[in-house]
């Protein structure tokens, strides 16, 4: 069954048509949520929040959307009411794996990789957003703006700055080589 199908299934009540649309759809949405917030646990809870609630809403989608960017607007409202709840919430991760065979590019790898994670965190979460969204998952401009409800023009400022703060703080890290050193 195509999307569109699942969804007039799910909305009067087709709870075999609603778990495939969101079997479907769940790997996307964990993936985003993870990378939003950098910790397993709490990714957990988000998804599961956003699940109800989508679950509990699904009379309210409107298919002029595909039904993960749903998922994912959902999610982010989720986490930024967490973020509103815990003010002073800090993001421990200490499960950064690398199954490298070579040790010393591996210990490398992993660095670069933690520092990275530590960076892309460090920004605002509405920046980190866009930056996910944009870069890991490939959305346009406009579909960004519709999931996060703000003008396109919005959405290109916040890339911007998030690429301009994350060349600079993974410069200092030395992660990447400076524009002045390249001179």
């Amino acid at each position: 069954m195509d999307e569109k199908r699942l969804i007039d299934e799910a909305k009067k009540g087709n709870k075999e048509a609603l778990c495939k649309l969101i079997e479907s759809n769940l790997n996307i949405l964990s993936g985003f949520v993870i990378k939003m917030t950098t910790d397993y646990h709490l990714a957990q809870d988000v998804v599961q929040e956003t699940l109800l609630k989508a679950i509990i809403n699904i009379d309210k989608f409107s298919p002029d959307v595909k039904f993960s960017t749903w998922l994912i607007k959902i999610s982010i409202n989720v986490y930024k009411s967490f973020l509103r709840r815990n003010k002073r919430y800090t993001y421990l991760d200490g499960s950064y794996k690398d199954y490298m065979q070579d040790t010393e590019h591996a210990a490398i790898s992993n660095s670069e990789y933690k520092d990275i994670c530590k960076a892309i965190l460090s920004l605002d979460y509405k920046l980190r957003a866009v930056f996910i969204l944009k870069h890991f998952y490939g959305y346009k401009y406009k579909e960004i703006a519709k999931i996060l409800n703000c003008p396109v023009g919005t959405v290109r400022s916040r890339l911007h700055f998030a690429i301009k703060f994350l060349v600079k703080e993974l410069e200092k890290k030395g992660v990447l080589e400076s524009e002045n050193k390249k001179e």
